[in-house]
């Protein structure tokens, strides 16, 4: 089974350390992790820090971030490769070559200007997490208070969801508020995504989505890359089982449909990654699956699902 994982934060990792060799790094994702154990796209995310936005403006944190990963794509050219749509993944694989797929991790670098939007579209970027756990141009992150977890998008943020229709990018909701999530779900005419989270009746975490949500996201064509991060899998928890995984894909099966679920690990972005040690552990998980899912479910769920959903957001 080939993997398609739409979530990680190692480009943060190794633009922190320029020092780092991509290949065989430290990290929970490497260019030899992903080669040994069966990946066919890693998507990138571009996440913009807190604590380095003490020190930097947000743009520039991501033209910095930019260049970095330019330079580690040349670097690896020989094992890796951006991709821009799903006929370039497929060309890569031909080649026997890893495709990369940069993303952005929190919309605040907008700042309300829309031409950022084509700017980073320009980059290669094909995704955007609309924002993170603040308040940005487009809207709220998601609360524990109810009130605020109502909040929908602000006006901006529509004309963004409208516009990364328009230029076939990929919507993304994780880490924002619920009434933002149904405003995407009302204004966005494709599919769209929760990258990195999980089912809320299964794990109380204010970043995972209720069933309806889910259901709304299957019924949009759109999925959910299950995270791996302890804390979204099971309340009080910090280690993360590979049971546990398995236990919300099968609840987000049921309700949102086969054809709405991957993975989004968050590697390199959580704190403890428990029994999956690093991008590895997917073997394991992968076999776990197989005691709940067909052949053809672990397919879909392994990679046919992301690249369905690339065909109809990006086209080609």
């Amino acid at each position: 089974m080939r993997i398609i994982d739409m979530h990680c934060d190692t480009l943060l990792e190794a633009w922190r350390r320029p020092e780092l060799n991509f290949y065989d790094g430290d990290l929970s994702i490497n260019l030899k992790l992903l080669k040994e154990n069966d990946c066919l796209a890693q998507f990138f995310a571009m996440y913009i820090s807190r604590s380095e936005m003490e020190t930097m403006d947000s743009y520039e944190i991501i033209k910095s971030m930019y260049a970095r990963y330019k330079a580690i794509m040349e670097a690896n050219k020989a094992h890796i490769r951006p991709v821009y749509c799903v006929s370039d993944i497929l060309k890569n694989q031909e080649e026997d070559v890893l495709s990369s797929l940069l993303t952005i991790e929190d919309g605040v670098f907008l700042d309300g200007k829309m031409e950022r939007l084509h700017e980073v579209y320009d980059m290669g970027v094909r995704l955007v997490t609309l924002l993170w756990n603040y308040e940005n141009s487009v809207g709220y992150p998601s609360s524990d208070t109810q009130e605020e977890h109502l909040r929908g998008l602000k006006p901006f943020g529509i004309e963004v969801v409208e516009e990364m229709n328009r230029l076939g990018m990929i919507i993304d909701t994780s880490h924002l508020s619920e009434g933002g999530f149904y405003d995407v779900a009302k204004y966005s005419k494709k599919p769209f995504v929760a990258s990195h989270s999980c089912a809320r009746a299964l794990c109380g975490h204010r970043r995972n989505l209720t069933d309806d949500q889910l259901k709304t996201l299957g019924n949009a064509g759109g999925m959910v890359g299950v995270n791996f991060n302890g804390p979204f899998l099971k309340d009080d928890e910090e280690a993360p089982k590979i049971d546990w995984v398995v236990e919300h894909l099968l609840y987000m099966k049921d309700k949102a449909g086969i054809e709405a679920i991957g993975f989004g690990s968050d590697f390199d972005g959580i704190e403890d990654n428990g029994e999956l040690v690093n991008y590895a552990g997917f073997g394991r998980l992968i076999g776990a699956m197989g005691k709940h899912f067909t052949d053809d479910e672990i397919d879909l769920i392994c990679c046919g699902n992301a690249l369905r959903l690339l065909k109809d957001v990006i086209g080609r």
